[in-house]
Formats: structure tokens, sequence, C-alpha cells
């Protein structure tokens, strides 16, 4: 059992910081095309796809060091912590940007946000205002921060359960 914690530590870290600097070279690319405020479905499709693939290749990294073989749990382990060293690099590049890069970021993305609201036929003045409001109470650095650290932690959840599903395949024990 101890021989598999080892490369559980070492694969979540390697394939962690992969997830994070992918993550980190997405919004480069983002903030380069000045697309950063306006991210569509493509962009979270693209995200999830290289989160998904490297959380799934690293469970796989895990089930081949190990012989081939990996339980679900194991699988979830490597995944879960894959996810993690991968969103806290992310939020740190985010905080660095939010805060030194941009410093205007935040104030920039609810203005679109709310130009989007508006032009909502749907949306009444008070029903924007009401919306806008909540914006601003969750915009903190810290609460961006736990809730994209938790949510990346539910998604790479997600991932590595069916990732681990699939690839898991337990030793015959006699």
């Amino acid at each position: 059992m101890e021989d598999q914690q080892k490369p559980t530590k070492k694969i979540a870290l390697n394939y962690g910081v992969y997830f994070g600097f992918a993550s980190i070279l997405l919004s480069v690319i983002m903030y380069a095309m000045g697309k950063q405020h306006e991210q569509g479905w493509e962009v979270t499709v693209i995200s999830l796809a290289i989160m998904a693939t490297i959380i799934v290749l690293g469970i796989k990294k895990f089930k081949d060091m190990n012989g081939g073989f990996m339980t679900l749990g194991q699988g979830l382990k490597t995944g879960v912590g894959i996810a993690l060293i991968g969103g806290i690099i992310s939020i740190i590049y985010t905080l660095i940007f939010m805060n030194f890069i941009e410093p205007d970021s935040f104030e920039k993305g609810v203005e679109i946000a709310r130009q989007k609201m508006l032009d909502n036929p749907n949306l009444s003045e008070e029903q924007i205002d009401a919306q806008m409001e909540m914006v601003e109470k969750f915009s903190g650095p810290g609460t961006i921060a736990i809730f994209g650290l938790l949510w990346t932690l539910f998604l790479g959840f997600i991932f590595s359960l069916i990732g681990s599903a699939i690839l898991q395949k337990k030793e015959n024990v006699y």
C-alpha cells in the first residue's frame, strides 16, 4: 500500500501542474485575443476537455505504474488530487491577473454582464439591479478563489469518477 501512495502524490503533482499551466495558457490566449471577458461556450468546452483529458491521462498513468491495476478509490484520489493542484495554480494566476496585470478586470467583466442583461428584453431593470447586487456581494478575491476551487474540485471529482470507473481493474486475490 505504501508503494501506491508515492505514485498518487507524484502523479497528482505532475498532472496537476500540467492542468494548471494548460488553464493559464488558455487564459493568456483569451487575453491576447481581447476576449477574456466575453468567453462563449466554445471556451468552456475547450477548458472542460483539457481538464477531463489531463485527469484521465493521470489516472491511466497511475494504473500503468501499478501493474495495470487500480481501484475506483485510487483513481478518484489521483484525479481529485490533479484537480486540486491544477485548481490552486489556476486560481493563483487568476488572482495575480486580477490584482496586478489588469486590476480593473472584474469591473470590465461586470459591465459586460450588465450590458448582456440589458440586451435581454425578458429582464426588468429591477431584476438586473438585483442580479448585479448579488454579483458585487460575491466579488471579493477570497470568494472568487473559494468558489473557483470548489467548482474545479467538483468537476474534477466527476471526471475522476467517470475515468476511474472505466479504467479500474482490481487484482484477483485468491
